[in-house]
């Protein structure tokens, strides 16, 4: 009976000391509370979330959908932290350990913030691009990037500090770092600005087609912060680096309002002036009666006598199509030189070549 009685009280001291001094019945309390929190995390995701998401889908605000649907991660981790609290106010703590769990609570608090800033930072893009107008949407998607960084920065920076290590030493020592980095990586940085230069200014967006002389042309697939992706005209990639788009002339051939067509027509020298005038004439009212073709005052048509060149008479055509798309515009070529070619064979003309006269002098 000694035997049982000093099991028994052994029992009792371990139950009541329990785990670093704290109550075994305590730390069961705390686990049942923790674990009812976790019960009610699901049952808030599939309900509350739920429902929610459901309402949103009803609104035709893009806003309500990408806010709602973003905070689906921090809603879920909200009753964890709850429950984490309520069950540690459960324990009777002493010394360090009340400071080591409330370090674990201001932890999870702090988490829980930044992660709702950081998800938030989404949907707001949704309102910045209100301002397109003002700004690219590609500069708006590197905000964006840029803010979510810095929130995760500022919010690892907040937890270290929970814990007591100082971030002041460790900025500086990635300042000299960074300053280390900088001078090893000029090209980088020089990338980066020019990066920004380009959204900012504009220059060209992705699905643009660009030229630049000696450089690229083909369409932008996309803009990052260092390079830019092309597609080129034989369907490969080029990586171009940034910097090129800063310091060289950008052709953005998506941005033309109107695509023109200059051509030279070199006519024999055996032409008269009468068919000279007749193919001129009909080479102009075939344009100005084309749907094809933009006529306007502020737009240059021209059908005109050009030069007496060495082989031909030249005349020089000038016009502009309505469309700015390539494919349509190679159409419209492609009809205009059959209309020209049956203009000058109706006139009993000919296309002037290349050629040579050679006299021959007889002694």
């Amino acid at each position: 009976m000694d035997v049982l009685e000093k099991f028994k009280d052994l029992f009792i001291d371990v139950w009541t000391d329990g785990i670093a001094g704290v109550n075994i019945s305590e730390i069961l309390i705390a686990v049942v509370i923790f674990f009812f929190f976790l019960f009610l995390r699901g049952i808030f995701a599939k309900f509350v979330v739920a429902r929610l998401e459901n309402y949103v889908s009803k609104s035709t605000n893009k806003f309500d959908n990408s806010l709602v649907s973003s905070m689906e991660g921090p809603a879920k981790f909200f009753p964890i932290v709850i429950g984490f609290f309520i069950s540690t106010t459960y324990l009777t703590l002493e010394g360090d350990s009340i400071l080591f769990v409330e370090k674990i609570n201001r932890s999870l608090i702090t988490i829980l913030i930044f992660w709702t800033f950081h998800q938030a930072i989404g949907p707001l893009s949704v309102l910045i691009k209100t301002i397109g107008d003002l700004i690219s949407k590609d500069l708006i998607e590197w905000i964006i990037k840029a803010i979510k960084i810095l929130v995760l920065i500022l919010g690892l920076a907040a937890v270290l500090e929970i814990w007591g290590i100082k971030i002041g030493p460790v900025i500086a020592g990635l300042g000299l770092f960074g300053v280390a980095v900088a001078l090893g990586a000029q090209d980088l940085f020089k990338n980066l600005i020019s990066g920004i230069l380009v959204l900012v200014e504009r220059r060209f967006q992705v699905g643009d087609w660009i030229f630049v002389d000696g450089v690229i042309e083909g369409t932008v697939e996309s803009i990052g912060f260092r390079s830019t992706v092309v597609r080129r005209f034989d369907k490969s990639l080029a990586t171009i680096p940034n910097f090129q788009f800063a310091e060289n002339a950008v052709i953005n051939n998506t941005q033309i309002t109107n695509r023109r067509i200059s051509w030279i027509i070199g006519l024999e020298y055996r032409t008269t002036s009468d068919q000279l005038n007749n193919i001129k004439k009909e080479i102009l009212d075939y344009i100005k009666n084309s749907e094809d073709f933009k006529k306007s005052d502020d737009t240059l048509l021209s059908v005109k006598i050009d030069q007496f060149a060495a082989s031909s008479i030249d005349i020089k055509l000038i016009c502009y199509t309505k469309t700015r798309y390539y494919k349509e515009w190679l159409n419209v070529k492609d009809k205009l030189a059959m209309q020209i070619k049956n203009i000058v064979e109706n006139n009993k003309a000919s296309f002037a070549f290349p050629s040579t006269s050679i006299y021959v002098e007889k002694n």
